[in-house]
């Protein structure tokens, strides 16, 4: 299986990081990364991680000024691709089609190719403009998967509640990689 990992500048990078860790262990995955200039200043400052480091986790890493990769084209088959955070400017450009960089390209891909896309939208409040957004994009056929934290898993970490966010990700190309427990009622 092939996915598309996208990385933007918004706080949260740690849900992109984890997403790229799951996969890296999958000899099964080939993935395909593209991360914005203010997405790795995001991650060595929120996570101290090297950005090479980071890199290092994909399977192929591409420029996001490069337009013309791989993955800006329908003709290139992925399952889909997961934007890990995902700012309100990176949504914004997916919902009206402003494919002005590699990762907005990619994701637009998506959409118009009838593939699986999930943004994991990081910004609260939301304002009318935002939802907004976000109506357009999921009526296209994205799936807005905003890090919102359940606590019927009983957390302990907050690397549990992210990788409860990585796992519901995941969850969207039926990946299964028992990152949390899940609900199984009440015990």
């Amino acid at each position: 299986m092939r996915i598309v990992v996208g990385m933007s500048g918004s706080t949260g990078a740690i849900y992109g990081v984890r997403l790229l860790e799951v996969l890296h262990s999958d000899p099964e995955i080939e993935t395909h990364l593209v991360v914005s200039d203010a997405a790795m200043k995001t991650i060595e400052y929120e996570t101290g991680r090297r950005v090479a480091d980071v890199l290092a986790l994909a399977s192929v890493v591409h420029d996001h000024r490069d337009v013309g990769a791989a993955i800006s084209s329908g003709s290139f088959p992925v399952a889909g691709m997961i934007v890990a955070p995902c700012s309100i400017k990176t949504l914004s450009s997916v919902a009206n089609a402003y494919n002005d960089n590699l990762l907005t390209r990619a994701a637009d891909v998506q959409l118009k190719e009838r593939r699986k896309l999930v943004l994991i939208v990081r910004e609260t409040p939301l304002n009318r403009t935002h939802l907004r957004l976000m109506l357009e994009v999921t009526d296209a056929g994205g799936v807005i998967l905003p890090p919102v934290p359940s606590f019927y898993h009983l957390p302990k970490t907050v690397d549990d509640i992210v990788n409860q966010t990585v796992q519901k990700a995941l969850d969207q190309f039926g990946l299964e990689k028992n990152l949390f427990k899940r609900w199984r009622g009440m015990e």
